[in-house]
Formats: C-alpha cells, sequence, structure tokens
C-alpha cells in the first residue's frame, strides 16, 4: 500500500547513509548489485523456471498412492446390513506418454531462457549503473562550468560598469555584460538542480545517496576497440548476445510445446499396480437362516493383487487438440519473427556502436585542440576589449565558446566510456571486471573540469603542433 510519508522516509534513509569520503565505481556497483529490484526479480524468475522442470518431470515418474473405503448397504427385503471395508496401495508408471516428455523438455527449455534472461539482466544492471554513475559526473562537470561561466561573467560585468563610469563605453555594453550574467545564473540554477536529478536517480539503484564520486584521471586511454573489425565484433554478438540466446532458447521451448501439442493424437500407454485388502462385515449367505433375520455374522477378509497395462486411444476430443496444434504453430512464428527481429536490431546495434566509439575517439583529439584555441580566442578578445579594439559582445561570444568547448569535451569522454561499455554488452562480452578494470582510471583526486583544461592546454602547449594528443592512446 503507498503512503504519503514514503518519500519522508527515503529521505531520512539517504540521508542517514551518506558516504564520508567520495565513492568509487566498484563501491556503487556493489551495493547496487545487493539493492537493485529488477535483478532480484530475474533471480527468482530463474528459481521458478528450475522447480517447472521437476514439476514437468514429476509425469514421467512412478506415481504411487493410498487408498481406504468403507460403504455401509442396508438391505430392504430382510432388513439385513453389509459394511464393505478396503483399502491398499496403488502403483502408476508412464510408459509411453509423449506430450509428458515433450513438455519436460519444453520446461527444460524455457530454465535455460530464464538464466539468459538473468545474465542479460545483470549486464542490464551493469551498463545502468555505469551510465548513472557517469551521468552524475556529467551533470556534476555542467555545474562546475556553469558556476566557472557565471563568475567569469559576473567579473565582465563588473569591469563593464567601472568602464562605463569613467566614461569608456555606453551603457548598451553594461547591459548587454548584465544580460550574460543573468543567463549565467540560470544555466547554473538549472545544472543544481540536473545534478540533483542525476543524484537521485543513482541512489535509486543503489539505497545510497553520493555527494562525490570518482572522476576519471587525465591520462585515462582511449583506444580503438579491439578487435579493430566491426565484423568481428558482429560476429560475436550474434553468437553471445544474450537477448539473442534468450529469444532463441525460447523458440527451441515454443517448438517442444508444439511436439506436446501434437501428441496429443497419440495413445499412451500405462503401467498399473495394485495390492487391495477388504474384508466384510455382515450375514453369512450361506446360513441355512440366510434368508430370515440374521443369526450368523461372518468376517470376510481377503487379499487381492493385481497388475496390468492400460492402454488409451484419443480418438475425439471435441477439436481441442487440432486447435492447440494452430495455437502453438502461430506461436511458434511468431518467437521465429522475434529471434529474427532481436538479430537485426543486435546486429545494427553492435555495428553502430563500434563506430560510434571510434568517433568519440577522434572526437576528443579535435576537442581537446578545440579547447586550447578557443581558450586563446577568449583571451585575445579580452585584450582587445581592454584596448577598445573589441566590444562586449565578442567578449561573452568567446566567454560562451570557451565554456561550450569544455563541457563538450567532457560529454565526448562519458560518451566514448558508455558507448565503449554498450558495445561490450551488445556483444554480449560485458562483465563485472569490466567495471573494475574501468575504475582503475577513476579517482577521488582527478582534477575537475577547469583544471583538466588547464592541464590539456599545457600538454598542448608544451607539445607544440607536432600533433600529440592529450588523451593518451597505448
Amino acid at each position: 500500500m503507498k503512503t504519503r510519508f514514503a518519500p519522508c522516509l527515503l529521505t531520512a534513509f539517504m540521508a542517514l547513509s551518506l558516504p564520508a569520503g567520495a565513492e568509487s565505481l566498484v563501491t556503487v556497483y556493489e551495493q547496487a548489485l545487493a539493492y537493485d529490484s529488477g535483478l532480484a526479480a530475474s533471480r527468482a524468475a530463474r528459481d521458478s523456471s528450475r522447480e517447472a522442470i521437476n514439476e514437468s518431470r514429476a509425469n514421467l515418474l512412478p506415481q504411487l498412492n493410498a487408498f481406504a473405503e468403507s460403504n455401509y448397504t442396508e438391505r430392504s427385503t430382510d432388513d439385513d446390513s453389509i459394511t464393505t471395508h478396503r483399502y491398499g496401495l496403488r502403483l502408476d508408471q508412464p510408459l509411453f506418454r509423449a506430450n509428458a516428455w515433450f513438455g519436460f523438455k519444453a520446461a527444460q527449455e524455457q530454465s535455460k531462457r530464464a538464466e539468459a534472461e538473468l545474465s542479460a539482466a545483470q549486464q542490464d544492471l551493469i551498463l545502468e549503473v555505469a551510465e548513472q554513475y557517469f551521468n552524475v559526473l556529467r551533470a556534476q562537470d555542467e555545474l562546475d562550468t556553469a558556476r566557472a561561466q557565471e563568475t567569469a561573467l559576473r567579473r565582465q560585468w563588473e569591469q563593464a560598469k567601472e568602464r562605463y563610469e569613467v566614461g569608456l563605453i555606453a551603457t548598451t555594453e553594461v547591459e548587454e555584460a548584465r544580460a550574460g550574467y543573468d543567463a549565467s545564473q540560470s544555466q547554473r540554477i538549472a545544472a543544481e538542480s540536473q545534478l540533483d536529478i542525476e543524484r537521485e536517480g543513482l541512489a535509486r539503484l543503489s539505497g545510497q545517496y553520493y555527494e562525490d564520486l570518482h572522476k576519471l584521471r587525465v591520462d585515462f586511454p582511449v583506444v580503438i576497440p579491439e578487435p579493430a573489425d566491426p565484423q568481428q565484433w558482429t560476429e560475436t554478438a550474434l553468437m553471445q548476445n544474450w537477448s539473442i540466446q534468450a529469444a532463441r532458447l525460447g523458440l527451441d521451448a515454443i517448438e517442444e510445446e508444439l511436439k506436446a501439442s501434437r501428441s496429443g493424437h497419440l495413445p499412451t500407454l500405462d503401467l498399473s499396480a495394485s495390492v487391495t485388502r477388504q474384508h466384510q462385515d455382515g450375514p453369512d449367505p450361506f446360513s441355512p437362516d440366510a434368508g430370515q433375520q440374521a443369526a450368523f455374522d461372518t468376517d470376510d477378509r481377503r487379499t487381492d493383487s493385481s497388475i496390468g497395462l492400460s492402454l488409451n486411444v484419443p480418438l475425439y476430443q471435441g477439436g481441442g487438440t487440432r486447435a492447440q496444434v494452430r495455437r502453438v504453430t502461430s506461436e511458434v512464428e511468431r518467437a521465429e519473427r522475434e529471434l529474427e527481429t532481436v538479430r537485426r536490431n543486435v546486429r545494427l546495434q553492435t555495428r553502430s556502436l563500434f563506430r560510434q566509439v571510434n568517433t568519440n575517439r577522434e572526437t576528443l583529439k579535435a576537442q581537446q585542440q578545440t579547447i586550447v584555441s578557443r581558450r586563446s580566442a577568449l583571451d585575445a578578445t579580452r585584450a582587445g576589449y581592454d584596448v577598445g579594439t573589441r566590444n562586449i559582445v565578442e567578449v561573452l561570444d568567446a566567454e560562451q565558446n570557451y565554456f561550450v568547448a569544455l563541457r563538450d569535451f567532457a560529454n565526448a569522454r562519458y560518451d566514448y566510456v558508455l558507448n565503449t561499455l554498450r558495445l561490450r554488452q551488445a556483444a554480449g562480452t560485458l562483465s563485472p571486471q569490466d567495471l573494475f578494470d574501468l575504475d582503475r582510471w577513476l579517482s577521488a583526486t582527478a582534477p575537475g573540469i577547469e583544471r583538466l583544461a588547464r592541464q590539456i592546454t599545457e600538454q598542448v602547449n608544451d607539445d607544440g603542433d607536432n600533433g600529440a594528443p592529450v588523451v593518451p592512446t597505448p
């Protein structure tokens, strides 16, 4: 039952669980692994499918039953009564039940499908945690950039007021600077809100609220996907992708169900054996006075043992068997089409992600130079404004272009990381080890976006024009 107090309780729980320092990606993943309800549901579905195998296997195994009954019979002709007691054991062993056998095979395939779906859910959680983790870092960089831009534009506005007061510029330039500063405040407020939203999203996955996370180090390697051939990635995906495997196993299960439905036309053969103990209380039918009121009572006891075969040949079941066959045949066709759709989607997704990763890699090389160029342009524009050769609008545009370059570079780094993980998920090779490997390139002391920009500028200036990339490529 939902209650209005749930958000308050959740907030209180998060407040009690605030970590003291920055959290790593692996820590967040381990907490999400124990907290995520979707993954727990997938595990329960897997366990349920395993028990379904035992349930269907029971239709092929012996059935042993005990029985007992008592009957009281009263004769109206001579006012006699007879009480009969029967009890015993009955064993039934199916010898030929094709529908039960194929039902058992279908349950096995369904169990394999549940295992594949659980593996897919585990990969989904890995990717979801990574996406939300880097969304928080992305939002933090956006906020840091917005704050830096706000500070810079405020300073520009204050300088414009000073220049206006001494008569160097017109009031229009002051208003332009004020408008730019006001716009930067709006961007900073929106960035603060977005950061809170992304933190809430991460808390939804792990049950913990994080104020600070480890950031990407400057020397994070940006490499070409290995193997470098998109066709090899596609072939691996078609063999190992868990969505394809789940769809294929689902098709196998439905095909076994179709065999079970068709076997409804086949006869069944069962072996049965029983031991029955019976005794009867009443008048002795062989007494000379049997026709009168009972003068003699008898206790007739006997034990019967039997064994035999039972053959059942279905001739007409009201058309239900044929209707079931037609229904399951349609389900087989549907499963075949769905499997083909999944294969096509995975093929397209894999090739697209491979190209995106390489595009992100090339984009990073270009954007690091863009940062340097726009920083140089900003410094030159500010210098020109100081000597009167540039106006305030040009300065504001240069400020905006510089901070856009910072955001684009930060986003490109996160896009590269996430697209690499998505590529591995599409290929079916994504595992927790990928997060452990990635976590080695995260650090609580990694620089923020502004310090990262300064390091990029210094690196490029040191390297000169030799084209050496700031982002290392081993």
